[in-house]
């Protein structure tokens, strides 16, 4: 049996693991502030050896691997006999004195005006989730000088085992090491996929929403609604129905179109489905012909802000517009005319801009995509 660790360097190893807890704690505060205004003012972080400042991208990936790789050392001596405190503490300092507040000035030397609004935002919230793992995983580092039981150990404890908080953490890590070998590019790729995903969903849900089987007893329709009143009024009387589940009822159900359609839902339905094809081939289509080709970052020439401008334009709409499309979707839903022409307004105008603020490369000068926007223009106005 091993001898029991000294009671002095179990203290320090306590007194450090709520030191580097709260160095944690603040950092973390201070990117879920970044997160949530990324145009937060930057400030350039320079390297001890000279004013060059320094890669933001760098630097998170390298702050990354470290926490990664300090983590690992962390987790097998929690485990594994003999426990010892003094090592523990080696790893925790190490930590603490580099990656930790490395990975912080990362996200602070990510000036929005070179990197873009949405990339900062993304790198601080992947690097809050890093500071998250491993403040998870620093709690469970034993401080009775013993290592981890098995149920603490592994997977036990409803999946929060220190095994399980290692993995956690080093997908964290894995994540913002891919986003900044990726680069704006990369991000905006995988953006890009993200919400032509969903857009693709969304037609999916409507096309089947169009294709179900319109109501063929119109006339019937008011005598069983009132016999489907009566019903449910019986239901709820004997208690065999809870008021949950008339709420999960009325929440799933759609109106189909009527056969007789008065208010002519679907030719709006068919525009809607055509249109939003043409918006999806104009997601892929900006994927390959703009988001691929977009330059590295960060760039040594004026071009750099005017992309980043642009970039900074666009997000917001190429965000916006799936949920827009949501919206429509809700609309047909409910067969309310109004309020689907509105929606579909909106869409459509949305798409427009996306497809005029891309026209041009990003260099300034025109292209086979400018040809191709200004077709999908014209066939969108014709859908």
């Amino acid at each position: 049996m091993a001898p029991a660790p000294d009671a002095t360097a179990l203290q320090s190893l306590e007194t450090l693991i709520e030191t580097a807890g709260t160095l944690l704690k603040q950092l973390r505060e201070v990117l879920g502030e970044i997160r949530n205004n990324p145009d937060h003012a930057s400030t350039p972080a320079t390297s001890s050896a000279s004013t060059t400042p320094l890669d933001a991208l760098a630097l998170a990936r390298d702050s990354a691997t470290l926490i990664r790789a300090h983590a690992t050392k962390v987790s097998l001596l929690i485990i594994n006999e003999p426990f010892t405190p003094t090592a523990v503490s080696s790893v925790i300092r190490e930590l603490v004195k580099g990656p930790i507040p490395g990975l912080a000035a990362s996200v602070q030397a990510c000036d929005p005006n070179i990197y873009t609004l949405a990339f900062r935002r993304e790198m601080a919230s992947r690097c809050q989730n890093v500071l998250s793992g491993l403040a998870e995983l620093l709690v469970r580092i034993p401080k009775d000088g013993k290592v981890l039981s098995k149920e603490k150990e592994g997977f036990g404890a409803g999946g929060k085992g220190s095994i399980a908080s290692t993995g956690v953490l080093w997908s964290a890590c894995d994540s913002l090491v891919s986003l900044a070998n990726g680069s704006v590019s990369g991000f905006f790729v995988e953006k890009m996929t993200e919400w032509k995903d969903t857009l693709s969903d969304i037609m999916e849900e409507i096309k089947e929403w169009g294709d179900e089987e319109t109501d063929e007893e119109d006339e019937e329709d008011d005598d069983d609604a009132a016999d489907e009143v009566d019903d449910l009024a019986d239901q709820v009387e004997s208690t065999h129905i809870s008021a949950q589940n008339m709420l999960d009822d009325l929440m799933s159900s759609h109106h189909s179109i009527p056969a007789s359609d008065p208010d002519g839902i679907r030719p709006r339905l068919e525009s809607s489905l055509r249109r939003l094809r043409l918006v999806i081939l104009l997601y892929t289509a900006i994927t390959k012909r703009r988001m691929k080709k977009l330059p590295s970052f960060p760039q040594s020439d004026t071009s750099s802000s005017t992309t980043t401008q642009r970039l900074n334009e666009l997000a917001p709409l190429l965000q916006k517009l799936p949920d827009s499309f949501g919206d429509l979707a809700c609309s047909f839903y409910e067969l309310q005319p109004k309020e689907i022409d509105d929606a579909m307004d909106q869409c459509f105008l949305d798409a427009f801009a996306i497809s005029e603020l891309l026209s041009e490369s990003w260099d300034g000068s025109r292209d086979e995509f400018t040809d191709w926007t200004g077709k999908f223009q014209k066939e969108i106005k014709k859908a």
